[in-house]
């Protein structure tokens, strides 16, 4: 992987009970680093950039394993879509978080002494970003202390509750959104490949991050999400939110080193038909069968994915999925004439990388709409989910042309898809489930948020395979704590898996899941 080079502090511990490595890159070089010459702007680059490429790669490696967009049926050298998962890789996933959170805490003491308001905000807005996932894969973590053992501080913080995490993280992008209002000015907009130091949009950017939260938990009365998601509806100028694909978080790389997309140099093979293939999960959920014939399919599925093409293994050349979580003994049956990611789109070295999107603000508000948090009922939350649908088509039909077979989508055919039985809000009996499948859908390659989404809606059904029997055929509500943070700061680690009411293992639910709540933990 092709990275904006960085330094490792000596001496950090891998846990978010101490310090974790550090981007000191000058704002000259982002390949050099000169110890001592630290300039807040030098830590951005890296953020921003190894910061996307990390969440790709959890896209592909964690999230679409574990919520069925693919399986690894083609060997069996990675077994996550069978909940074959090791404390390794509860402390790297742990690890990749923490570390992100405490550069950007760096970033913003630095961005303080140095009097750059423009990055003390954005990395407030890392900061939440970052910590966002780190509580919903683990749950209660430390918070209010985290971090401070890089400034002389405790090696053992205490985990916070999962909502004190949240409201901690809300009182962040408040003052992050405080000091956008201001009108800082972005020094070297060339450093920034998301919105070329356009701080209005990373303040948008900022709004939305904090809608999505507040959707996060709406599940909980006493946060009175619904209250806060109208009035930043409702005040765009104290609250300027996502108004158009214009405004995503996405991350554009040039394809010259070392500003390159994550899978630039992986092959076919390796990337998806030797292992990850699209699920039947997935074809089911875009493509329409009738009488044994496949008659239509979600324009973006040709974007997304390819069919296998060999007329021995597929001779009527349809969509065809793996099972996820099959047996050892279904495996070899079942990934006969698999479909694959699409490798011409996704492994481009100028492959854009995407935080969030403007269709996620849609959803969040037709979902918001349809439970009366916001005005409008059921009507306007039509509105905004047809508008959100539209959004994600015109966001992939802007790397349609990318695929070995070009893709075009045009109004028509978002019409068309509107109408039919995958995506029709008139002829939708659970319109719940209408909005959270489509919204699951939308964030293909957005980071962990469809392995999210799920947690907390339940949507869409997913089918746990029989051979799931590493976590006991249940879908991992959370990641364990690693075995270093247990040794390391296990006094208070115990303290919140009490609190969660679970051992250390992947079936206690967090806090905001539909689970917990249903549970009444």
């Amino acid at each position: 992987m092709h990275t904006i080079k960085t330094i490792i502090a000596a001496g950090c511990l891998l846990a978010l009970s101490a310090c974790t490595s550090n981007f000191e890159d000058t704002n000259t070089n982002p390949n050099k680093t000169t110890v001592g010459e630290i300039k807040a702007s030098g830590m951005f680059e890296p953020l921003l950039y190894d910061g996307v490429n990390n969440w790709q790669n959890y896209t592909w490696y964690w999230n679409n394993e574990l919520i069925q967009f693919t399986a690894f049926t083609g060997g069996t050298t990675r077994q996550e879509h069978r909940y074959f998962i090791s404390d390794g890789n509860w402390q790297s996933v742990w690890n990749f978080y923490a570390k992100y959170a405490n550069n950007a805490m760096h970033m913003y003491d630095l961005s303080i002494e140095q009097e750059d308001q423009s990055l003390e905000a954005i990395a407030l807005t890392f900061k939440v970003l970052f910590m966002s996932n780190l509580t919903d894969m683990f749950g209660d973590i430390p918070y209010e202390e985290a971090f401070l053992a890089r400034k002389g501080g405790t090696t053992k913080p205490k985990f916070d509750s999962q909502q004190s995490v949240y409201e901690q993280m809300f009182a962040d992008l408040e003052t992050a959104n405080e000091i956008y209002a201001t009108n800082p000015i972005f020094t070297k907009p060339a450093l920034d490949g998301m919105y070329g130091g356009d701080m209005t949009k990373w303040r948008k950017f900022n709004n939305s991050l904090y809608l999505r939260l507040l959707c996060r938990i709406n599940g909980r009365s006493v946060m009175n999400a619904g209250t806060k998601m109208a009035e930043i509806l409702n005040n765009s100028s104290l609250y300027p939110i996502f108004t158009a694909n214009d405004d995503n978080a996405t991350v554009v790389f040039s394809g010259i080193d070392p500003y390159r997309n994550e899978f630039a140099d992986t092959n076919e093979g390796t990337f998806t038909s030797s292992g990850r293939k699209l699920t039947q999960q997935f074809i089911k959920m875009t493509v329409i069968t009738t009488n044994g014939e496949q008659t239509y399919q979600d324009p973006r599925l040709g974007i997304w994915g390819k069919k296998n093409t060999s007329t021995t293994s597929n001779p009527a050349n349809k969509w065809i999925g793996t099972v996820a979580g099959c047996t050892e003994e279904e495996r070899s049956t079942v990934d006969k004439g698999t479909s694959w990611l699409n490798t011409a789109v996704f492994c481009r070295a100028a492959a854009p990388g995407t935080f969030m999107d403007y269709a996620e603000v849609q959803f969040i508000f037709a979902e918001a709409a349809l439970k009366g948090y916001i005005s409008g009922g059921e009507s306007q939350a039509k509105i905004y989910y047809e508008a959100a649908v539209k959004a994600s088509m015109e966001k992939w039909a802007a790397v349609g042309s990318y695929s070995e077979t070009p893709v075009t989508i045009t109004t028509e055919d978002i019409a068309t898809f509107l109408q039919s039985a995958l995506a029709s809000w008139d002829a939708a009996v659970n319109k719940e489930e209408l909005i959270a499948n489509q919204k699951f859908l939308a964030l293909f390659w957005i980071g962990m948020e469809a392995y999210h989404e799920y947690r907390r809606t339940g949507y869409p059904e997913l089918t746990i395979g029989g051979g799931t029997v590493y976590n006991d055929y249940i879908l991992p509500t959370r990641f364990a704590y690693p075995t270093t943070t247990m040794a390391t700061n296990g006094d208070n680690a115990q303290i919140a898996l009490d609190r969660m009411g679970g051992d250390n293992d992947m079936k206690t639910p967090v806090w905001w899941s539909k689970q917990a709540i249903e549970e009444g933990k």
